[in-house]
């Protein structure tokens, strides 16, 4: 479901994004977890569908969160 612009942004982007995420959360390891959890089940769905073959799953997996932090009517999970 990720759309082009995400091909647009770089590692200080994503970098920032990950930032985000762990410091609105109240438990920095939850947060962690959350997103290797989210990240092992877009890997497995992956093999389903190839929207995206170049962008890792963790990658996936914080910009999806981190959307849906900053843009909560997006929720998916």
């Amino acid at each position: 479901m990720l759309n082009k612009r995400y091909h647009l942004l770089n590692s200080s982007q994503i970098m920032h994004r990950a930032e985000e995420l762990v410091s609105s959360a109240s438990n920095r390891y939850r947060i962690t977890v959350q997103v290797a959890n989210r990240a092992k089940r877009r890997r497995y769905e992956d093999f389903e569908n190839l929207d995206d073959p170049m962008m890792k799953p963790v990658l996936r997996a914080i910009i999806e969160m981190s959307d849906e932090m900053s843009q909560p009517e997006i929720i998916g999970d």
